[in-house]
């Protein structure tokens, strides 16, 4: 068995803490001894995108402060919180606000093996030097080409964890046709699904139901339900099951970039509609059907929302990917490739 630590984000509404609470729950269950070192919480709420959402478990030691987003100044960290764990592994979930500088100092004194699982988009965003870790971690092969670049031999892809399958028992529509967002995107991000629901709502009798953390959207139509709330994991999957399609919205970005928020929701079997971004360019096709439903503008999005519709065969090949894709991803077995990672860096001193 492993100690490990981890240097995340945590309990909070982001892709960095859900990837740290997805592997970290796999392997308390392996047996293995988990530390978490996280910002305080004074550093984490005060900025709206990982704003803290529940009660911090036993094993979370809160010890760093975060860079400003905007001067990328201030951050700092305990370092001595981490070096008297006696680890065995330190992985670092490596994002925009650590404080790098210090980070880098840690990994350098530590006699633990580190590893960086890579969040920044960009090289440029990474602000210490990837040398000073025993192992990279990307999600695909995007950022071997376009962030990690020139370390190659000591980078593994181990993919984003998805949430391991969970079955609802709603019947495609059995009341109402209703469709589902959720989150805190920008209230631009929702334009191309009013419209499309605009254009079929002459069509089908339906109920658009939006949850969101950060108020309301700045629209009205008979069929719009609205709630302002934060939801949490366990929360999502009892707002999925009585939907019976998830419309994800995603703005255009010139960066490296997967979604998290498609990665928790996958395993509800609920079909996902998702625009063409730079966040799921990296789907497979499985059977020549991806696991999400990918749109390229509001005309197709029309089309492919009437196909869901209409089509049980298409709505069931889509389910079954996605079914696929999240059982060979599933947080377990991501997980163990983690260890298997530890393993050759241990076997390899």
């Amino acid at each position: 068995m492993y100690s490990i630590g981890i240097i995340s984000r945590w309990n909070a509404t982001c892709g960095v803490s859900m990837h740290a609470q997805l592997i970290c729950n796999e392997f308390l269950k392996m047996g293995h001894r988990v530390k978490v070192f996280a910002p305080y919480v004074q550093s984490a709420n005060r900025w709206w995108h990982h704003k803290i959402i529940k009660k911090d478990e036993d094993f979370v030691i809160r010890c760093y402060s975060e860079l400003d987003p905007e001067t990328k100044s201030g951050g700092s960290i305990e370092e001595d919180e981490v070096l008297s764990e006696g680890l065995d592994v330190l992985i670092v979930e490596s994002y925009a606000s650590l404080p790098y500088d210090d980070i880098e100092r840690l990994v350098r004194r530590i006699e633990a093996k580190t590893i960086a699982v890579i969040h920044e988009g960009c090289r440029d965003d990474i602000r210490y030097t990837l040398d000073a870790f025993d192992a990279i971690v990307v999600f695909d092969e995007r950022y071997q080409r376009e962030v990690v670049y020139g370390y190659e031999e000591k980078t593994r892809v181990i993919p984003y964890p998805c949430h391991p399958v969970r079955r609802g028992n709603r019947r495609f529509a059995e009341d109402v046709l209703t469709f589902f967002s959720f989150g805190r995107q920008p209230v631009e991000e929702y334009h191309d699904f009013l419209r499309a629901l605009d254009g079929i709502s002459s069509k089908y009798d339906f109920v658009y139901r939006v949850v969101r953390s950060n108020g309301l959207l700045p629209f009205t139509r008979p069929w719009l339900e609205q709630e302002q709330k934060r939801l949490s994991n366990e929360e999502i999957y009892e707002y999925l099951h009585p939907s019976d399609v998830h419309l994800l919205p995603k703005g255009n970005t010139k960066y490296t970039v997967v979604s998290s928020t498609l990665f928790l929701c996958m395993g509800s079997l609920v079909p996902t509609v998702v625009p063409n971004t730079r966040h799921f360019e990296s789907l497979p096709e499985i059977n020549g059907i991806t696991p999400a439903v990918i749109y390229s503008d509001v005309d197709d999005l029309k089309e492919k929302l009437i196909r869901l519709i209409e089509d049980e065969d298409y709505r069931k090949g889509v389910l079954k990917a996605a079914e696929e894709y999240v059982e060979e991803n599933r947080s377990d077995k991501i997980a163990a490739e983690f260890v298997k990672l530890f393993e050759d860096l241990t076997q390899s001193c």
